[in-house]
């Protein structure tokens, strides 16, 4: 639970889309330091894709950055693994970028998207 992409519960199947899916929840765990369903956490941070998505979105997102980094990392790298791994998670698959534009955002090649 957690890593299945949205329409896989509506199709049953999974796709290239879908795979990217899970694997920008792994971006996002490893950010976070949290597992992608966490059913003890208060209600709003139950689900992390939808956490993360609910702080960038008020502007907060350096707050679900995992406490164990003790605000020692750089600030400009985890925004972009955070913003690219909300990018795959977009509920559309059509807007999930392709493998080629994420190793561009992520190696600073290409600005990353502005996420809504």
């Amino acid at each position: 639970m957690g890593y299945l992409a949205p329409e896989c519960f509506t199709t049953g199947k999974a796709s290239k889309e879908s795979d990217i899916y899970s694997f920008s929840v792994v971006f996002l765990e490893i950010a976070c330091g949290r597992k992608p369903i966490e059913p003890q956490a208060e209600p709003n941070r139950v689900r992390l894709v939808e956490w993360v998505w609910d702080l960038y979105g008020k502007d907060q997102l350096f707050q679900t950055v995992d406490n164990k980094l003790s605000l020692e990392f750089d600030k400009r790298q985890m925004e972009c693994l955070m913003v690219v791994g909300l990018w795959r998670c977009h509920l559309d698959p059509s807007i999930r970028p392709s493998i080629r534009r994420v190793t561009h955002a992520l190696n600073f090649e290409a600005p990353f998207p502005k996420l809504p």
